[in-house]
């Protein structure tokens, strides 16, 4: 037997937007983030400002790493009602592990300290030149 999922409308939602009640609407999810004010990394206030109002907008322009979005699933108490559903794609994370991001961060890595000794070197022997 499966569990029945919860909806809500955005006016439901938007009657919780205090700091006794605070819930927010991500992904068309319903989270009740009270709990966490004290403990969100960027301080309760963020949270509070989007209490009662569809945030998935203010949570993907932050973004969130994986680590967040898994802790988010605690909070979810349901979804919006089929009707008042946005559809906002969710924010990639860069893979920082890829191979053509290493490739060139090491091409890069080189690249700059070689045109600075070129450049240096011929300063240095104009200046030496005209030195004699």
């Amino acid at each position: 037997m499966t569990a029945e999922i919860k909806l809500f409308t955005l006016a439901e939602v938007a009657k919780h937007n205090t700091n006794r009640s605070t819930w927010l609407c991500i992904h068309n999810n319903v989270y009740d983030v009270t709990e966490f004010l004290n403990e969100h990394p960027g301080g309760e206030e963020v949270l509070l400002e989007q209490a009662g109002k569809e945030a998935t907008e203010a949570f993907e322009d932050v973004g969130h790493s994986t680590d967040a979005r898994d802790l988010m699933k605690k909070y979810k108490i349901g979804e919006l009602i089929e009707s008042e559903r946005k559809i906002i794609p969710e924010k990639s994370q860069p893979d920082w592990n890829s191979s053509e991001s290493k490739e060139e961060n090491s091409f890069k890595s080189w690249l700059l300290p070689l045109l600075l000794g070129v450049f240096a070197t011929f300063v240095y022997r104009y200046y030496f030149i005209q030195s004699k």
